[in-house]
């Protein structure tokens, strides 16, 4: 693992050493998205078997660029809508049907001229607490890689993790993985 970060320490440091502008902007400065993921009940995103989930996530999103420690980053006001569907292994998943508001911070860790890998971290609240996530306090990871289709559109694919951070002694995590486009103006 130790191996793996250095690796993209290393990736990001020359990578983004030379940009002159934002990968996530392209010289914009402001930018909305929207995003569909898909629920898996896997507890993590990795690792395998993905055991999908009839849960989706529908998201949109503001976001102005910014760095963190000098890398490109961007800061996000995300609206999600959680919605839960019938029964599966054991979960009752319409009950989960929640909104969620986060505030999240992503970080280009490497990019080329037209793609980009990410990851970034959120904070925010969920409408209600219920049994698989036994807190309002939500705590969110993300990676994910963007691909730009023209100067201000991005098409961008994801893996999203929200849990409670173990505040709460039931945090059993809604993950998704999703696609997403993203407009910057």
């Amino acid at each position: 693992m130790n191996k793996f970060l250095c690796c993209i320490f290393l990736i990001s440091a020359t990578t983004t050493a030379n940009a002159d502008t934002n990968p996530f902007f392209n010289g914009y400065d402001n930018q909305i998205a929207v995003n569909f993921g898909w629920g898996v009940d896997s507890g993590f995103l990795l690792p395998a078997p993905v055991r999908w989930a009839p849960f989706i996530m529908l998201n949109a999103g503001y976001s102005q660029p910014t760095e963190f420690f000098r890398l490109p980053a961007r800061r996000t006001l995300n609206i999600t809508q959680t919605l839960g569907m019938g029964t599966s292994r054991g979960w009752h998943w319409d009950k989960y049907t929640i909104p969620i508001v986060t505030l999240s911070e992503d970080v280009i860790l490497a990019h080329g001229k037209n793609w980009y890998f990410y990851s970034g971290l959120a904070v925010g609240m969920q409408a209600q607490q219920n049994e698989r996530i036994g807190s309002k306090l939500l705590f969110g990871f993300k990676l994910g890689t963007g691909y730009k289709l023209s100067e201000c559109t991005h098409l961008e694919l994801f893996m999203q993790h929200y849990s409670n951070g173990n505040t709460a002694p039931e945090n059993n995590s809604y993950a998704f993985f999703g696609t997403g486009l993203t407009y910057s103006f």
